[in-house]
């Protein structure tokens, strides 16, 4: 077992202070950052004229009565940012939605304006709404334009340029200070701006979607206006949203009083994204009427399990129940994969490289759930990883368009090719794995620096393989686990106080914010330190003598006597874990949940 620090630590640092400058927070700004204020968040105008533009060409076309679609881009960010706007329009224009606002949602994993031009064309629409989509759809803008049909793109997407036919409201398109603020937030803006137009304070209602939004697309909380506003749309006087709402009380044995970034990315994300990956149409639709203000209470016959003959249900109970259905056989599928493709690591050696490549026939993995099995292997062996599927094609003379989970791509037929996903590990510092395969031969890739779809040709393969071997000899990947870690303590020396500041932190875990993690190298444990609970599965709790807690759950028996039957006085240990708050009668009890340890030696006395 390897223990890595992040960073070095610096002696003259508190373990609180080390891990948010790990984190990059400047060490003058750790007060400010741990205590943001409505001052942190930006004003709408900073997304410069165009907010002014969109807002009054929005007014235009109600004020005329004509009909407008809303573009709901497929994931959560895209769920969220739609349902945003269309509740906050349904408060402040009830009338003018119920007759003239339609909306679109994706039947499959699209983005953007591509596959709704036809769709558009059979309605007698007079402006398009893209939320969380659509800055670089320049040949849809100018088309739409041509017929006299507006388009209003709401997005926080990387763009070339500003398109002339097209009002563009984007965070990087503008002098916006925030460039970690998703598309909901972009949203959450206009509606802002609206709301000074208009003389109403509307758009504060919505703060829980703006949160979860920026959760599921994984925004650094390294922003103070993102971390302030995550912060505050998981308040509880704050979350309003049916579909959150019901999640949240769904799941509040778990979550308690209070949702962190951290438990909407474990208990509500996955189930829009499971929605997104693996749903049916219905289902989608079914998923962002729950979000809907308007509609999530309308009862439609009950799905349930053994439901009577005209039963009903609230559509917001039916797509949790449904959301929560689909997520249970995403993990199934997820977990039948993985014990595949772990199998033929074993089998072929494929640890032997710096990266874990797999080349499928199809039909072994679905292809959809490639990304987040990537994720996973990529995690578990600390390497990148491609998960890569044969495309056969006969016809040399044409192209066709594929659109897989991270992008449109166009490939080249009658060749022989493997694509899919791939994922990089930034903890043995490689930050950008799509620019290192864009030198390894690729046909393309699509996406994040280290997310992103990939293509290869069948006879490049090994050139890839062995390319990318060279080119991260130095990356320091090791067949042994290696533990990553913000503070190391020495000994049984371990400050309660720290522990407790440090679980305190649990509201900020997130995107470009992970979890501390802490060890402790060389600490003693005689048998009296260790309790076995033995009820369910095997506990390990180790109580030192400053009341600091060590948990170690689903330990194995050998591992339980080992620990209790002691030969000589003690037993020495490293260990790494994270920082835990037991709350019990007024009383708070620091602990950590060890999440690895071994012994490093045993001695005759104990001090």
């Amino acid at each position: 077992m390897q223990i890595k620090l992040l960073k070095p630590m610096n002696p003259h640092y508190k373990a609180l202070e080390q891990i948010l400058v790990n984190r990059n927070i400047p060490y003058e700004e750790i007060s400010h950052y741990l205590n943001t204020t409505d001052k942190d968040i930006n004003k709408p105008t900073d997304l410069g004229k165009s907010i002014d533009d969109g807002a009054r060409m929005l007014c235009d076309i109600i004020m005329c009565n004509l009909n407008a679609l809303v573009v709901c881009d497929c994931d959560c960010d895209g769920f969220t940012s739609a349902a945003l706007l269309i509740n906050y329009l349904s408060q402040q224009f009830p009338s003018w939605v119920a007759n003239h606002l339609k909306w679109y949602v994706h039947e499959g994993k699209q983005h953007g304006l591509i596959d709704v031009m036809d769709y558009i064309e059979q309605k007698n629409f007079s402006l398009i709404i893209c939320p969380d989509s659509s800055s670089n759809d320049y040949e849809q803008h100018a088309e739409l334009y041509s017929k006299g049909i507006k388009t209003l793109v709401l997005d926080h997407h990387e763009a070339d340029a500003i398109s002339s036919a097209a009002c563009i409201i984007n965070n990087q398109l503008s002098d916006y200070p925030n460039k970690e603020f998703s598309g909901v937030g972009i949203t959450w803006q206009f509606c802002r701006y609206l709301d000074t137009l208009l003389g109403t304070d509307y758009a504060n209602n919505y703060l829980d979607l703006v949160a979860l939004g920026n959760t599921g697309d994984m925004m650094s909380l390294t922003s103070f206006e993102t971390k302030h506003l995550i912060n505050l749309g998981f308040e509880p006087k704050n979350i309003h949203n049916p579909y959150i709402y019901e999640m949240w009380q769904k799941n509040k044995f778990k979550l308690g009083e209070h949702i962190t970034s951290i438990d909407a990315a474990f208990y509500i994300v996955p189930m829009i994204n499971a929605i997104q990956r693996s749903g049916t149409i219905e289902e989608k639709e079914l998923l962002f009427k729950a979000m809907l203000n308007n509609e999530a209470f309308e009862e439609v016959p009950s799905t349930k399990r053994g439901h009577k003959p005209g039963e009903m249900e609230r559509i917001v109970d039916q797509a949790v129940r449904v959301s929560t259905n689909v997520k249970n056989r995403q993990t199934k599928a997820q977990d039948t994969s993985m014990e595949f493709l772990e199998q033929k690591i074993e089998k072929e050696n494929l640890l032997s490289h710096k990266i874990l490549l797999f080349t499928l026939e199809p039909g072994k993995i679905d292809p959809n759930i490639a990304g987040l099995i990537a994720n996973k292997l990529a995690a578990k062996y600390q390497r990148p990883c491609c998960i890569l599927t044969k495309i056969i094609d006969i016809d040399p003379t044409q192209t066709f368009i594929n659109q897989n989970e991270d992008t449109l791509n166009v490939v080249s037929r009658g060749r022989v090719l493997y694509q899919g996903s791939a994922r990089g590990y930034e903890l043995t510092g490689l930050t950008n794995f799509k620019d290192i395969c864009d030198g390894a031969g690729v046909e393309w890739t699509a996406g994040h620096q280290n997310a992103f779809g990939l293509c290869i040709a069948e006879d490049k393969i090994n050139y890839f393989l062995n390319t990318i071997d060279l080119m991260l000899c130095n990356l320091g990947i090791s067949t042994e686990p290696i533990y990553f870690v913000d503070y190391i303590y020495t000994g049984n020396d371990v400050n309660p106080d720290d522990i407790l500041s440090i679980a305190g932190l649990k509201s900020l875990w997130g995107k470009d914010f992970q979890e501390a993690s802490i060890a402790i190298k060389d600490l003693k444990v005689s048998a009296n330190m260790v309790n076995v609970y033995r009820k369910s599965s095997n506990t390990l709790k180790i109580t030192l003598s400053n009341g600091v807690c060590l948990m170690k759950f689903n330990a194995t028996e050998e591992e339980c006597q080992r620990l209790e039957n002691q030969k000589g006085a003690y037993i020495q240990l490293n260990i790494v874990g994270k920082c835990h708050i037991n709350e019990w009668l007024g009383n708070y009890t620091p602990q950590i949940f060890i999440d690895e340890y071994e012994i490093t030696g045993e001695g005759k006395y104990l001090f």
